[in-house]
């Protein structure tokens, strides 16, 4: 990395795939990484497509203080999950995602009004989203009274690879309606457009007062490469696909190898291996 670069005054890390392992967790070391940060007098803050109260572990566990990105960052929300700012998906846009995701075959869920909806709760990768939210669906029979009010819209299946396929057509379908991003290789989400987490990184730039050349990011998903371009220092996971290591400056070990507590150690932090 380079030395004569500005030392990093705020670390934002994305949290699935990045901070937390694949069964969830927060390893020790992860959450000593984070106590480093703070004896050092760096800010620590994460940017997730998680809903809000999906992040509030995160927060008693890692005595966070600052304001948090949820929905990729277009909920902006205090530690005690007060929404500071929130951007919600145009109503015609939502609409028009949800017959696509329809048409698609996706069970689709729908994060509004502070809660996760959907119509089958059996549907896939519904047991893992209740452990990691730590909360149980609203089912409904009808996901349209919902739309007016979106803050997310997720599009899930099993079958990876046609999940792929849906987000390029999604993607080009909606055009600068929204943003599109799978944020797992099994959720395709749909967000406000330009409110994104490059958007959370603006947003923290300006409350905190800190140039973003002093701004290191963390993440393992396309829905990361957004703020990987705001920042001076952009880290991506082992586990993350090509292209999300082509758009960082460095790479750490993945997500179940201590890739989080190595990049800060190695790169932020510049401590000599243990």
């Amino acid at each position: 990395m380079d030395a004569s670069a500005p030392p990093i005054a705020l670390v934002i890390s994305d949290v699935d795939g990045t901070l937390v392992t694949t069964d969830k967790r927060l390893t020790p070391a992860t959450r000593a990484a984070v106590r480093r940060l703070a004896q050092a007098g760096i800010g620590f803050t994460i940017a997730s497509s998680r809903p809000p109260m999906g992040l509030a572990g995160l927060v008693a566990d890692l005595d966070l203080r600052l304001p948090l990105g949820a929905f990729n960052g277009s909920t902006v929300v205090a530690p005690d999950l007060k929404i500071l700012s929130e951007t919600l998906i145009p109503a015609a846009v939502a609409r028009d995602a949800v017959a696509r995701m329809a048409r698609d075959g996706l069970d689709i869920w729908v994060f509004a009004h502070g809660a996760w909806t959907l119509r089958d709760p059996r549907g896939p990768y519904t047991d893992l989203e209740r452990r990691t939210l730590g909360a149980e669906p609203t089912v409904v029979a009808d996901l349209d009274p919902l739309l007016d009010q979106a803050a997310k819209i997720v599009g899930v299946s099993a079958d990876t690879a046609h999940l792929a396929a849906c987000e390029t057509r999604l993607a080009a379908a909606l055009g600068e309606g929204a943003d599109v991003h799978r944020s797992q290789a099994y959720y395709l989400d749909v967000t406000p457009a330009g409110a994104g987490k490059g958007g959370f990184v603006d947003a923290m730039s300006r409350r905190l007062g800190i140039d973003r050349a002093r701004i290191a990011t963390l993440g393992d998903a396309g829905n990361d490469v957004p703020m990987f371009s705001k920042v001076g220092l952009s880290i991506a996971m082992g586990n993350a696909d090509p292209a999300v290591k082509a758009a960082a400056r460095a790479v750490t070990a993945d997500n179940d190898s201590e890739g989080f507590s190595r990049a800060i150690d190695e790169f932020v932090l510049h401590r000599p291996p243990a």
